[in-house]
């Protein structure tokens, strides 16, 4: 197994953790990562808020359930992110409920900042895009594959808009989250067992 790899697994909080910290960041009025400012802040109190919503109301079908619990290879879930992070906060409670199907599955947390080197080993198109999940098999500290920083469709959605032009605006990210809303987790939970079958 790659030694960053390697600790960042033995440094890496579980699920229940990181949102204990969010919470605690809420009341500090305080972010994750090196900025710390009231944007930043703001948007962990947002995220916060949406994380609790989806722990509650993120449904699994009986078929992805099937799937899930058919998982017979022991895995580590390694997902980077960041308390602010908009889309980190729709995908990481849907990761969550599927490991929560299947006790092969085992998510540990990391904070981006913290864990550059890490991150620069699984940049998307050259960015540090976040949240990103790395599939590491227990048995062998193989990669097996990696997810993120969004669900397909919603990656989708981003590249034709900046394709058409050329940047995001708030706009955008208002129906990106709108999109999430709507869409419930479903699009995130049939790309991992896509991926996991």
């Amino acid at each position: 197994m790659d030694l960053i790899i390697k600790q960042s697994i033995e440094g890496g909080i579980s699920y229940q953790d990181y949102r204990s910290l969010i919470k605690n960041l809420v009341n500090e009025n305080s972010n994750t990562g090196l900025e710390k400012n009231a944007d930043l802040a703001n948007y962990t109190v947002l995220n916060d808020k949406r994380m609790k919503r989806w722990d509650k109301t993120i449904k699994v079908t009986e078929a992805s359930q099937q799937k899930i619990a058919a998982i017979s290879k022991h895995m580590t879930w390694l997902i980077i992110t960041e308390s602010w992070c908009g889309d980190a906060a729709h995908v990481m409670p849907v990761l969550n409920k599927i490991a929560e199907l299947n006790s092969n599955i085992e998510i540990k947390v990391v904070l981006r900042d913290e864990n550059l080197q890490l991150m620069d080993q699984f940049l998307t198109n050259g960015g540090r895009a976040i949240a990103k999940v790395i599939m590491v098999d227990n048995e062998t500290g193989a990669v097996l594959n990696t997810y993120g920083p969004r669900p397909t469709m919603a990656t989708q959605l981003v590249n034709d808009y900046k394709a058409k032009h050329g940047k995001l605006t708030p706009e955008f990210k208002e129906d990106l989250q709108q999109w999430y809303n709507k869409d419930k987790g479903q699009n995130i939970i049939s790309d991992i067992v896509k991926m996991l079958s």
